[in-house]
């Protein structure tokens, strides 16, 4: 059924009159989207029909997922990811920012996604996030893709080097679980911050990441069930790079090597962001390493 004949199928007062309760001392930003929110919310029930028992199965879906997330595992964001939304507001704030100051070369943005940590270790440049102990199983799986990371931050105005920027890097491991999903990974382990030095360097040790799925034990997951879609995530590592007076960048890079590249589950994937990981020679501690310079807007 199209718009219009829904409109006249059902009661053609009714959402203005929902738009109209809004009160005059309304919270401003609110008070200029809430009408278009309405709009486009009751026009997709009356499209499709939608039924008392097919809204609460969606009610209930968004209740299950605000009782699964807590500090470690966001699963309401996760079935925002895999809607798209969360990606597409990062475009949409991205492009807001650019037209705002005018400012292009900034890093592109990605989603955060569900498993970040606050407050990862602060470890001094050329540290190990890989935390395991290299007798266990974890380590043994892990070894092969220990990696150096390695790059720069910069102004994206000038090109000069950012000294003091904070760089928050986190991955999974190479069974494709965060630490807090995983009892054999120790606390916070492939978590940390980095400071930048005087050229703006930062650096560290972890691994080549790995492809994975997002966790089907919830609502995400039976979301991508009921679509036949399948849940992968390209490799990918997280970043969050801050200093004072630019803009905080959250984003990942992705190995341009996984074959998931061209169907991430969460839609994060941006050309610029695609990496290559070399081979590593004459270092005991990586097989692979990889450069990559982040380039911030100033605020």
């Amino acid at each position: 059924m199209d718009a219009k004949a829904a409109m006249s199928k059902y009661d053609p007062e009714f959402t203005d009159n929902v738009i109209a309760a809004t009160g005059p001392n309304a919270q401003p930003r609110l008070k200029q989207i809430m009408p278009s929110l309405l709009r486009h919310l009751h026009d997709f029930a009356r499209e499709v029909d939608l039924t008392v028992a097919e809204w609460t199965a969606g009610v209930e879906l968004i209740n299950e997922a605000g009782r699964m997330s807590n500090d470690q595992r966001n699963e309401t964001g996760l079935l925002c990811d895999v809607l798209g939304l969360e990606s597409l507001v990062d475009e949409i704030t991205s492009k807001l920012l650019q037209d705002a100051d005018g400012s292009s070369g900034a890093t592109p943005s990605a989603v955060l996604g569900p498993f970040y940590r606050e407050n990862a270790p602060i470890l001094p440049n050329g540290s190990s996030i890989v935390f395991a102990a290299r007798t266990t199983a974890w380590y043994r799986a892990a070894e092969p893709l220990l990696a150096h990371l390695s790059g720069r931050v910069l102004s994206a105005s000038t090109g000069l080097p950012v000294q003091d920027a904070v760089v928050d890097v986190w991955l999974a491991g190479p069974n494709g679980m965060y630490e807090q999903q995983d009892a054999a990974q120790p606390e916070m382990n492939l978590r940390g911050r980095f400071r930048t030095d005087a050229v703006g360097r930062y650096a560290l040790y972890a691994l080549r990441p790995t492809a994975y799925p997002i966790p089907l034990d919830g609502p995400a997951g039976r979301v991508l069930t009921l679509l036949d879609r399948h849940p992968y995530r390209p490799a990918h590592v997280h970043f969050i790079v801050s200093a004072p007076g630019y803009r905080t960048l959250t984003t990942q890079v992705f190995d341009r090597e996984d074959p998931h590249i061209a169907d991430d589950s969460v839609f994060a994937v941006k050309d610029e962001l695609l990496v290559h990981f070399k081979r590593r020679r004459g270092d005991d501690k990586a097989h692979w390493s990889l450069e990559y310079d982040f380039s911030l807007g100033e605020a």
